[in-house]
């Protein structure tokens, strides 16, 4: 039964997460750490941070590493093809189908639909880390992590897989 959860966690925002990883995320956490309480926020920011840090993309990853800590190697495989399985499905049965399709008004008209629906989700999933972090570490340190890194990033324009690096240091070092 746990397989058919872990494929139900990844298959659900694999379909419902238009716009690849950024936008599958959130349903990710919902399913994660709401639905099925595998993980709680604080956690699920870890391995989202982990993901970043990585090379390749977000979404497989974190599906890889959630499916084998709640399945083994066997759930990790569920979940990574839970992950692509609905892109991959949906690429090669309407792949002629949105090619001919491409340059349509109503085409573009849904993706301008789609992309304020991301940021939304992408805004409630970064409160919900905001808040976490507020909880498990209080306002200063969370303050001051947020504005070095924008300094840095911003600024300094230090590649945010050094800060990301950092930050885990940082949290290892200090906060644990």
């Amino acid at each position: 039964m746990i397989l058919w959860h872990i494929f139900l966690a990844f298959f659900i925002p694999g379909i419902l997460g238009y716009g690849g990883g950024p936008s599958s995320i959130p349903l990710i956490e919902n399913e994660v750490v709401g639905r099925y309480h595998w993980m709680t926020v604080n956690e699920f920011t870890e391995v989202l941070a982990l993901g970043n840090a990585l090379p390749g993309p977000i979404a497989t990853k974190m599906s890889g590493y959630i499916g084998y800590m709640q399945g083994g190697v066997l759930g990790s495989i569920v979940a990574t093809f839970a992950t692509v399985g609905p892109s991959l499905i949906l690429m090669i049965v309407f792949l002629g189908v949105i090619y001919k399709y491409k340059d349509s008004p109503r085409v573009k008209k849904m993706t301008l639909f789609v992309k304020p629906t991301i940021a939304v989700l992408l805004g409630i999933m970064t409160y919900n880390f905001f808040k976490e972090s507020v909880d498990t570490s209080g306002w200063i340190q969370t303050a001051a992590i947020a504005l070095l890194s924008f300094l840095l990033m911003e600024r300094l324009k230090v590649s945010p897989v050094i800060i990301i690096v950092a930050a885990i240091g940082y949290g290892a070092l200090f906060m644990a």
